[in-house]
């Protein structure tokens, strides 16, 4: 059973990651806490061993080859976010597993609503 739900897990969040460029913290992490009872940190350690080597390996050649992707772009971002994805680290293994939680919470909740004014401020709205 849980080799089931873990397959669905990637197959989910890589159709996902796929399309809207998610996966990880959005639904590996929730899937592995409330799905499976990890700890918040043993699902996002987990969850970041999954995306190393995978991440859009295919998905990444197909935007690439419709020339949609910013190969200049990609690298800045890649190499700053490994500085800020080790300080973040350092913070979240000291931190304990309910403030991450409500970090983690607070984070989706404010994008969630950022990205629903947006649209719903544009002439026609969600329509």
């Amino acid at each position: 059973m849980t080799f089931l739900l873990l397959a669905v897990m990637g197959l989910v969040a890589g159709g996902l990651s796929g399309a809207f460029g998610i996966g990880g913290g959005v639904l590996i992490v929730p899937a592995l806490v409330y799905g499976l009872g990890y700890s918040q940190k043993l699902a996002t350690g987990t969850s970041l061993a999954v995306l190393l080597p995978p991440i859009g390996i295919a998905a990444v050649f197909e935007y690439y080859r419709s020339g949609s992707v910013d190969l200049k772009a990609a690298a800045i971002i890649a190499l700053t976010m490994v500085f800020g994805s080790w300080i973040s680290a350092r913070w979240a293994v000291k931190a304990s597993s309910e403030t991450l939680k409500l970090a983690f919470g607070v984070f989706l909740v404010l994008l969630g609503t950022y990205m629903m004014i947006e649209v719903l401020k544009k002439p026609g709205g969600a329509a």
